[in-house]
Parts: C-alpha cells; sequence; structure tokens
C-alpha cells in the first residue's frame, strides 16, 4: 500500500483530529459485553487502541498497522494489555476466529482492495463476533461555491490521488462491502464530518493547512510542478475563510457480525 499521508506530522494530526473517550464511548462501548480480544485494523498512533485498552482492563487489544513511524508512536504507550503489530490489512498475520471484535477507521479510503481486507477482518473475528467499518465520503470534494482554480485543482488531483489506492468515495460503498462479504445483522450510520459553513475556525484551519503541506508532494507529482501545489493549497484555503462557502464530507459507519 502506497500510503500518501505516512508523514511524521501525520500522528500528530491525527491525534488531534478525535476525542478518543468520546469515540469509544460511542462506537465501541456497546459492542463490548463477553469481548476479550480486540483488534484495532489501521491503529495509526495508537490513541484508540490505548483508550480501548485502558477503558477495558480485562481485554486484549491488538493494534496493526503497515507504517512502522506510526507503530514507534504507538509503542511508546505503557498500557499493560495492549499490543501492537505490523502488517498488511489485507493479510493480516492472526488466526482465524482469534477476535471477538474487530474495528477499522479511516484505513479503507487508501486500501487498493478494500474488500479483500474486510474478508480478512471477517476471518480473525469468530462466529458471533463483530466487524465495525468507519470512513469519509467525499471527502476533499464536495464545495461550494467552487473557484475554478480549486476546481481544476481537485479535478486534476483525484485521479493521482487513486492511483494510490484513495477512494474519496469508499463511505458509500461499505455496506455493499458489507453484505458481499457475508456480514449478517448490518447497521448503517451516517452523518456529517466536515461541515464548515462560512469561515473556518482556527483549529481546523490549522489541522487542514497540516494536511495539505503533508499532502503537497503528491499534488506536486498529479501537476508536475511544486508551484501549482503551493497555488492549490492556497486557493483551496481561501475557500475555507471565505464567508460565504460550504464544505463538507459525511462519516459512515457500518457494523455487521460474522456468521
Amino acid at each position: 500500500m502506497n500510503y500518501f499521508m505516512d508523514d511524521e506530522r501525520e500522528a500528530g494530526r491525527l491525534t488531534d483530529k478525535v476525542d478518543p473517550r468520546s469515540w469509544v464511548d460511542r462506537f465501541i462501548r456497546p459492542h463490548m459485553p463477553g469481548v476479550e480480544n480486540v483488534l484495532d485494523v489501521g491503529c495509526g498512533p495508537g490513541v484508540l487502541a490505548q483508550c480501548v485498552a485502558e477503558a477495558y482492563g480485562d481485554c486484549r487489544v491488538i493494534g496493526l498497522d503497515a507504517s512502522e513511524r506510526r507503530l514507534e508512536t504507538a509503542r511508546k504507550q505503557q498500557v499493560d494489555n495492549l499490543s501492537f503489530e505490523k502488517g498488511d490489512a489485507q493479510r493480516l498475520p492472526f488466526d482465524d476466529d482469534r477476535f471477538d471484535l474487530v474495528y477499522c477507521r479511516f484505513l479503507l479510503e487508501y486500501l487498493p482492495s478494500p474488500r479483500t481486507a474486510i474478508r480478512e477482518m471477517a476471518r480473525v473475528c469468530r462466529p458471533g463476533g463483530r466487524i465495525l467499518l468507519q470512513d469519509l465520503d467525499g471527502q476533499l470534494v464536495w464545495h461550494y461555491p467552487i473557484e475554478p482554480e480549486l476546481e481544476e485543482g481537485i479535478s486534476q488531483t483525484l485521479p493521482a490521488l487513486r492511483e494510490t489506492g484513495f477512494d474519496p468515495f469508499i463511505g458509500r460503498k461499505l455496506f455493499h462491502f458489507a453484505v458481499r462479504c457475508g456480514l449478517k445483522d448490518i447497521q448503517v450510520d451516517i452523518e456529517p464530518y466536515h461541515l464548515i459553513a462560512r469561515t473556518v475556525d482556527e483549529e481546523n484551519l490549522r489541522l487542514w493547512e497540516l494536511k495539505l503541506d503533508i499532502a503537497l508532494p503528491m499534488i506536486a507529482e498529479a501537476w508536475g510542478s511544486e508551484e501549482k501545489a503551493e497555488q492549490l493549497k492556497a486557493a483551496f484555503i481561501a475557500h475555507l475563510k471565505r464567508e460565504d462557502s460550504l464544505t463538507y464530507s459525511n462519516l459512515c459507519t457500518v457494523t455487521g457480525i460474522v456468521p
């Protein structure tokens, strides 16, 4: 997997983007009764895995990621029932029926074969165990009004991102993938994730600027010009600062039971 956001700054950005306790309480807690072994697929810097392990000390939590850079950050955490392993989500290094709960957040959008990864999650999750998939739909692409420079920049950059495996519309596909991979009792939840109306606030502006900085090499490659990449970044930031602009994407969460 060619993860174009593999930058040491990305671990901090990801950490700043989520309140781990609130996330675990909302999305993980309902599925925890009877759970002993949990797998976080694409754990990144391990913030969510750490929170799950701390909240449920009787469970064993494993975080898996393909990035050694992310795992270096994750392994700094000292929690007795938490460990981390390097591996490919599309070829999980675990035996069948190993886990009671497997969750995957913001990883499938980067994978060349997300359906393969979901099948692997189902393989390592015991019958009756639960899979939780969460990803975005419309990331980077839904804006109004959109200036010609920004529209052209996005339309030229997206094909290059797709060549890395990135899919900005993965969220809407999760239910279909879950059905095709054989999950049962599937539940779907969709809500706004990015929702910026009028001028973006300072903290979100900082996070967007950092995200664009990390992605600049890929953007420059798509355009064949570092100068063009900087111009696209400037156009995007100018859009976020407008009083009359709207930017949004949706958060899609799909849960299902392994038969």
